[in-house]
């Protein structure tokens, strides 16, 4: 049995590791002092204390089931972690990388984390705030003299509240070279030109928006005076030892694949060019390191931070949207915020709760509805707060059905086949 003295030993070493190498980093975006440093231990002290080894033992058999009753039955290809009180309560790779390759995944491998990315260009936007580069009423003609549509602010793009068209349907009536990337430059020139037709006035009503999202990685640029993708590096991945981590900027890098849920390699596009909105790819392990730095003032201090969990929704609060976070409430209790990503054969779910300092990472290559069960991870978490969404033994039940009747329908095609064949030859 693990004791609690043993799990406290082992979680201080690393905590206390982390931020020796966080320190340690001389392109820090903020000085950090002995103050914060006290701060964020006596917090992990707090967390830390909650440990309940033989609850832990229990979840990691229980996780452990469920993703591989999702693997075999409905087909889930990806990698995951969870944990909870800073513990890794369970990490898995199930699958191939690479289905033509057999190229076996593990947790280093990176995927294309789609729309999990704006949580990162959301961090660049506050770490520029705070550094006095922008305020977040700073309209984008203060970075984009010429952009065609006024008073959009920065914290309308953060919020999904601009009003802007969609650019992945403009972009392919204006975009001749569908084999050359896009920029987010080139996008904000075909925005001024053709000027396509706005949605709504801006603050009028939340619009998910990928527009809004690469012109902010576009204001990072210019405000920081380095490309996106550098800016990340410096000031993001590397202070956080995200070694397996970057923004993708060229089409002919080796570029890990996603699939169909037939399996079949989806290829990238003009549009992978763009970055902001998606482009980020990392590997559940590198998202850890990004997830407990959210606890620290690595990156920005701690009220620049709470913001981005701050709703700007004015219509609902069922859920709201902060900066590059999804905000809602596990069964109207749990307070979370989380954020998807789906993109080109990539299904990505990232869920943290700040309460108990827990986290649910799964990156999958594969868009087969098999990441449809988080509620099931969740109910593993809070089983007095979270309901599963099906019983395992459903899960099962239910795959065994369709694999019977896709047999059958199989069958019943090479019937229907030999049927004809014969009355063709006779």
């Amino acid at each position: 049995m693990v004791s609690m003295k043993m799990v406290n030993a082992s979680l201080r070493f690393f905590w206390v590791a982390c931020l020796c190498t966080l320190l340690s980093c001389s392109e820090s975006t903020s000085e950090r002092t002995a103050a914060a440093v006290a701060e964020d231990e006596e917090q992990f002290d707090r967390i830390v204390a909650l440990v309940n080894p033989e609850r832990a033992k229990k979840q990691q058999r229980q996780l452990d089931s469920l993703f591989r009753s999702l693997h075999k039955y409905k087909g889930f290809n990806g990698t995951v972690l969870v944990t909870q009180y800073n513990l890794i309560l369970y990490k898995g790779a199930f699958g191939y990388a690479d289905f033509q390759k057999k190229d076996t995944l593990t947790t280093q491998k990176p995927f294309q984390l789609a729309s999990v990315s704006k949580q990162f260009t959301a961090m660049a936007i506050m770490m520029l705030k705070e550094a006095g580069r922008l305020k977040y009423e700073d309209e984008v003609q203060r970075f984009f003299p010429d952009f065609p549509y006024e008073c959009i602010t920065i914290r309308h793009l953060l919020t999904h509240r601009s009003g802007l068209p969609n650019y992945t349907y403009f972009t392919e009536k204006y975009w001749p070279d569908r084999r050359t990337f896009i920029s987010n430059e080139e996008v904000i020139r075909l925005m001024t030109e053709h000027k396509p037709a706005i949605y709504y006035q801006p603050d009028k009503r939340f619009n998910y928006s990928n527009t809004g999202y690469i012109l902010l990685a576009a204001i990072v640029a210019k405000a920081s005076g380095m490309p996106f993708e550098e800016f990340m590096e410096k000031k993001i991945f590397r202070p956080l030892d995200m070694k397996n981590s970057w923004v993708l900027t060229d089409k002919y890098t080796d570029i890990p694949p996603g699939h169909t849920a037939r399996r079949r390699k989806r290829e990238i596009d003009f549009l992978d060019g763009v970055q902001g909105d998606k482009g980020i790819y990392s590997t559940v392990e590198d998202l850890y390191k990004w997830d407990q730095a959210l606890y620290t003032q690595k990156l920005v201090k701690r009220a620049t931070l709470e913001e981005a969990f701050v709703g700007a929704a004015k219509e609902t609060k069922k859920e709201d949207y902060g900066f590059g976070w999804r905000l809602r409430k596990l069964a109207d209790t749990e307070p979370v915020e989380y954020h998807g990503g789906l993109w080109h054969g990539f299904n990505n779910y990232f869920m943290r709760n700040r309460k108990d300092h827990s986290a649910i990472i799964v990156l999958s290559n594969v868009t087969n509805g098999s990441l449809a069960y988080m509620q099931n991870v969740q109910a593993i978490l809070y089983p007095e707060a979270v309901k599963p969404l099906v019983a395992e033994k459903r899960i099962k039940r239910t795959s065994k059905k369709k694999v019977v009747r896709s047999r059958k329908a199989k069958k019943s095609n090479v019937a229907a086949k030999r049927k004809r064949s014969r009355r063709n030859s006779s």
